[in-house]
């Protein structure tokens, strides 16, 4: 039996001294601030613009003059460089998507500042791109997303087992209760464990650092760190991220992978409806994780019942995972998912960007609305149509 064990206060003190909570200033610095703003994201949510800046455009309003352009708002615990709100749809092009899926996002997705990334986890296929600059762009901090695959690397080491608590922080936690609390010590824990060789080698093995799609034009691989983050070292990589670049699509992979039990597709996105019809699944390669999945799907599902993502409970199972931090003076939001019943299962990844009520949570509720939206059109109960895609057989494709 593989195990966590339980260590006593004195032991977890020293163990997040060799964390670098004690004996690193910048990481215990780091990870207090965005512990903070991960737990208190949710309950801000209004913008505060300088006196001065506002005393200032009214005042040239009332003189007959043109306003100057007021500048950025300074956003409470900013300031914020990227918008919160804007026109998420500008410049996609839609014409091999799935319209009724296109219409359920763009609705959930409302006036945010985001993008999302629906697929088909059975094939690869793209569903809908919402925000095809940011999707294909070169990619954001994946904050709490990377623990998915710290959680997996952990496992398939046998650094823990789903049963065996840690005590740190004055916490008894499982794995379970990790993941969908998304605590961050437990995760800093494990990576420094695991130590950076081997969660490098999982990741790559997960798809970071490599483009998710298959000649998708415009796609950019995002990046991994060739070395411990300068910020906090292992600890911060597997519980925030750090230095990481992630792409929308490289979520969705992963996720995908996650829910048909092991298989990584490579993604494809249709550019016409007559190669939707003749879509092909071409298979990246096999990920040994069918074992795995069900020690961590408890977790991604309690994330979504009574954790971080309950905002997208609904009737139906869903299982997902947050993350909330700030990179570049650009707050994110993060929540990757898919339905786990149904005859159509999709994966739904949200990534929103700009200011405070930016939040792993905002996501997790746009990506609940969606899920809705097509349950109210009784998409999920529903036979998923024949193509060609689904006479054929899968093969390990374009190494």
């Amino acid at each position: 039996m593989y195990r966590i064990f339980a260590v006593s206060p004195i032991r977890a003190t020293a163990l997040l001294a060799v964390l670098g909570v004690i004996g690193a200033p910048a990481w215990a610095a780091t990870a207090k601030r965005k512990h903070r703003r991960t737990a208190t994201a949710t309950a801000r949510h209004a913008a505060v613009v300088g006196r001065t800046a506002i005393a200032a455009h009214i005042a040239a309003a009332g003189n007959g003059s043109r306003p100057a352009t007021p500048p950025a708002p300074i956003i409470r615990g900013g300031p914020w460089t990227e918008p919160t709100y804007a026109d998420s749809t500008a410049g996609d092009f839609i014409d091999g998507e799935d319209l009724t899926i296109r219409k359920a996002a763009v609705d959930a997705l409302g006036p945010y500042n985001g993008s999302v990334v629906v697929v088909d986890p059975q094939t690869g296929r793209i569903l809908t791109m919402v925000n095809q600059r940011v999707a294909l762009g070169s990619g954001f901090q994946p904050c709490s997303t990377i623990k998915l695959a710290v959680a997996l690397a952990g496992l398939r080491e046998r650094m823990i087992d789903p049963v065996s608590k840690l005590r740190l922080a004055g916490l008894r936690m499982d794995l379970t209760y990790a993941l969908a609390h998304s605590n961050n010590y437990f995760f800093a824990t494990l990576g420094t464990r695991l130590g950076y060789e081997k969660v490098s080698y999982y990741a790559h093995l997960f798809g970071y650092g490599e483009r998710a799609g298959l000649n998708i034009n415009g796609e950019q691989p995002g990046s991994y760190p060739p070395a411990p983050p300068k910020n906090g070292g292992v600890g911060m990589l597997t519980s925030f991220g750090e230095e990481i670049q992630q792409t929308p699509l490289q979520l969705a992979a992963l996720l995908s992978a996650i829910a048909n039990g092991g298989t990584l597709y490579y993604l494809q996105y249709p550019r016409s409806q007559a190669e939707a019809r003749n879509f092909a699944p071409k298979v990246k390669r096999e990920l040994e994780i069918g074992d795995l999945i069900p020690l961590i799907k408890p977790g991604m599902r309690g994330a979504v019942e009574f954790g971080t993502a309950h905002r997208a409970r609904d009737d139906g199972p869903i299982a997902g995972k947050t993350g909330t931090c700030s990179e570049n003076h650009t707050h994110l939001g993060w929540f990757g998912s898919f339905n786990d019943i149904g005859n159509r299962k999709l994966v739904v990844v949200v990534l929103l960007t700009g200011g405070r009520p930016v939040s792993g949570p905002a996501a997790a509720g746009i990506a609940g609305d969606l899920y809705r939206r097509l349950n109210d059109q009784n998409y999920f109960a529903s036979n998923a149509p024949l193509t060609p895609a689904s006479l054929i057989s899968t093969q390990i494709c374009c190494k």
